[in-house]
């Protein structure tokens, strides 16, 4: 009875050291992948070369046949939470009102996707898109829905944001209105 009862200690020992050895093995796991998801790489260091104040240039079409009106703000762009994410306040005048707005733009290790909210004074709902990146033609391709003031309903709109050179981005946005979509808004930003 003694051999018995000191092999089952035994077993129960082997059994909570394995136990405890695969929980280690999972904790560590866990934690490298936290610290891949957490860690700013490439894509964070691309949004971190935006730094800096910003001369912005828009033009924008109330509806496809519509003439181009024009705005001119600047933007002040800064890294936040140890450089994971993008922040960009910007301030000017739009039709003829004081104009403020942010953008906040975050890069997902895992998706491998970036993220865009986009606030602003002259609404009091949040535009949030997300988009890749193709290096080939330096362009982030955004997708998302907002809601249309005039009808409540949302609607699709789309944004290709260009990188041009260091000191020069793009930025055209096209809504979709009556079901086809039209470029509603082309911003040049320079660089101060």
């Amino acid at each position: 009875m003694k051999n018995v009862v000191t092999t089952v200690a035994v077993l129960a020992l082997c059994f909570t050291l394995g136990s405890a050895t695969a929980q280690t093995k999972d904790e560590a796991a866990m934690q490298k992948a936290w610290e891949a998801y957490a860690a700013p790489g490439d894509m964070h260091k691309l949004l971190a070369d935006e730094t800096g104040t910003w001369n912005v240039d828009m033009t924008f079409w109330m509806d496809a046949n519509a003439k181009p009106e024009t705005s001119k703000s600047v933007s002040e762009s800064k890294m936040i939470l140890g450089g994971r994410y993008q922040e960009v306040t910007y301030k000017g005048n739009l039709m003829g009102m004081d104009w403020e707005a942010k953008n906040t733009i975050a890069y997902n290790n895992k998706s491998k996707e970036f993220t865009s909210t986009f606030i602003d004074n002259s609404g009091t709902g949040m535009m949030v898109a997300v988009g890749t990146y193709n290096p080939a033609t330096k362009t982030i391709t955004f997708k998302g829905e907002m809601t249309d003031p005039l009808t409540g309903k949302a609607v699709k709109y789309r944004e290709i944001y260009t990188i041009v050179d260091a000191n020069t981005r793009k930025l055209v946005a096209y809504d979709t209105k009556d079901g086809k979509e039209y470029k509603s808004m082309e911003i040049v930003l320079k660089r101060n």
